[in-house]
């Protein structure tokens, strides 16, 4: 079943669904599985963090990018996918052709899987959890921890980011963002 439309729309579906949110990287990447239930509440399944080997060359990174998001895939077969789109800033201009990279090796993933993906520009994911789309990560660690029920803040901040991404991709396949 794909459920996305050109330009990222998702459609609604009626049942439940589970939406596997990813922080891309090249040196951590954040995961989160969420699911979602006819109601359309989430309920978070598995978050962690890929971490890289910093000191390899960037090919082998990616690959074990792809192996960790391939077996990530293969544990909890998600129904869906919510990746974070690039972003540029001119100040940060390396990080974004880093970070195009690991979510080059995401997308071939979720493809090789047939799962829709939904890209949600950060502004979007952090507006649709704190109200303000320049929020901090702090505050993105607050917010989850709130929404979630969790009893602390999800760390690194990169798990939040990646919950945050689930939670937003979630609510835009049920018509609720």
């Amino acid at each position: 079943m794909k459920s996305t439309q050109p330009g990222g729309t998702w459609l609604r579906v009626e049942d439940r669904a589970r939406v596997v949110g990813i922080d891309p990287g090249t040196r951590i990447a954040g995961y989160a599985v969420v699911d979602f239930n006819a109601r359309g509440d989430a309920a978070i399944v598995d978050a962690g963090v890929f971490r890289l080997d910093a000191t390899a060359p960037l090919a082998t990174r990616i690959h074990q990018l792809f192996e960790d998001i391939t077996a990530l895939l293969a544990e909890h077969s998600p129904s869906h996918m919510a990746l974070e789109a690039v972003f540029s800033h001119t100040d940060h201009a390396r990080t974004a052709i880093q970070m195009a990279h690991g979510r080059g090796v995401v997308l071939l993933a979720a493809e090789m899987r047939g799962l829709p993906v939904a890209e949600l520009p950060p502004a979007e994911v952090k507006r649709a959890l704190t109200g303000n789309g320049n929020a901090t990560k702090a505050q993105m660690q607050r917010a989850v921890m709130t929404q979630c029920g969790l009893a602390t803040m999800p760390e690194p901040p990169d798990v939040a980011d990646a919950i945050g991404i689930a939670l937003c991709g979630g609510r835009r396949l049920r018509g609720l963002a």
